[in-house]
């Protein structure tokens, strides 16, 4: 079977457009098998994925369940990871904290990656007055650290998960904005738009059904290359109490309130730093791959 898709999507002559489709998601995911640190990268990913999917099964215990009488206990048959400072399993909570750390980092993907490009795309292609007023837009984000802008807009909501996401969305689409545009810039001069225009295409039309997409690529790398930075956002405002508030088991307030114990008890603040490191680690290697996969001008 596996010799059989190989070989029809491999050929050298597809004889329809699905084919030739396939043909060249098949040579990209060759490509990529043969970057030893992107599958690294997507296997641990992968892990953490399963891991926050499967929590109820994988967990030994409650996450929110209170043992005073054994806190702080050290990794045992009995706590993988130990316990923190109220007694509750580390290991079930890091399952669960994966839930709502990577949970917040999907939905500001989510939310961002649309927005800068429909930006990006019709600032570019129309250009002029609009180019002008949705780039100095972006400026005025960029100019700003992401964190501090955060922090702003946390603030002027209230802390919580709902207010984190949006927060660091409302930070993190300049960027994508800039790349698009750049890449807008490129296309839009280029003959087969022109051939569209002539058909009597709206602007629309072209920016979304045939610019947009030639930008995908490129967005797709650098979304991967960002979420290690957005994992941290959203980590900093757990830890400084703006994101996801207690007993929610996120990584970022697991550090903040075992802090007090990294010389004694390191293993309560330690093994959630490693799982954001070990994640964040991960989405830098699966996006430098990717660049290389999907992005050949990156080379």
């Amino acid at each position: 079977m596996t010799s059989a898709f190989r070989n029809w999507a491999l050929s050298e002559t597809p004889s329809s457009r699905r084919q030739a489709a396939w043909g060249n998601r098949y040579r990209a995911w060759l490509n990529f098998k043969g970057n030893p640190l992107g599958m690294i990268g997507l296997t641990i990913i992968a892990i953490f994925v399963l891991m926050a999917i499967l929590a109820p099964l994988l967990a030994t215990h409650n996450p929110a369940t209170q043992e005073l009488g054994n806190r702080l206990a050290a990794p045992s048959a009995a706590h993988w990871l130990g316990t923190d400072e109220l007694g509750r399993d580390v290991y079930t909570r890091i399952l669960y904290g994966a839930r709502v750390t990577l949970g917040m980092v999907i939905a500001v993907v989510v939310l961002v990656a649309p927005i800068g490009l429909a930006i990006g795309c019709i600032a570019g292609y129309f250009g002029g007055i609009v180019d002008t007023i949705l780039m100095r837009i972006t400026d005025i984000f960029l100019a700003f650290p992401r964190l501090v802008l955060a922090l702003a807009f946390v603030a002027a909501l209230k802390p919580g998960v709902e207010s984190a996401v949006l927060a660091i969305a409302l930070t993190a689409w300049p960027p994508y904005a800039r790349m698009a545009r750049a890449e807008t810039l490129t296309v839009r001069g280029s003959d087969f738009i022109a051939a569209y225009r002539l058909t009597g295409a709206s602007s629309w039309r072209i920016i979304f059904r045939h610019i947009a997409p030639l930008c995908t690529p490129s967005l797709i790398v650098r979304v991967t290359l960002d979420m290690s930075s957005i994992i941290i956002t959203a980590a900093s405002l757990g830890f400084l109490g703006m994101g996801a508030q207690p007993p929610s088991p996120e990584w970022g307030a697991m550090i903040a309130t075992a802090k007090r114990f990294i010389f004694e008890q390191w293993w309560v603040p330690m093994i959630p730093a490693i799982a954001i490191l070990l994640v964040s680690l991960a989405f830098n290697f699966l996006g430098d791959a990717l660049r290389d996969v999907l992005d050949p001008k990156g080379n």
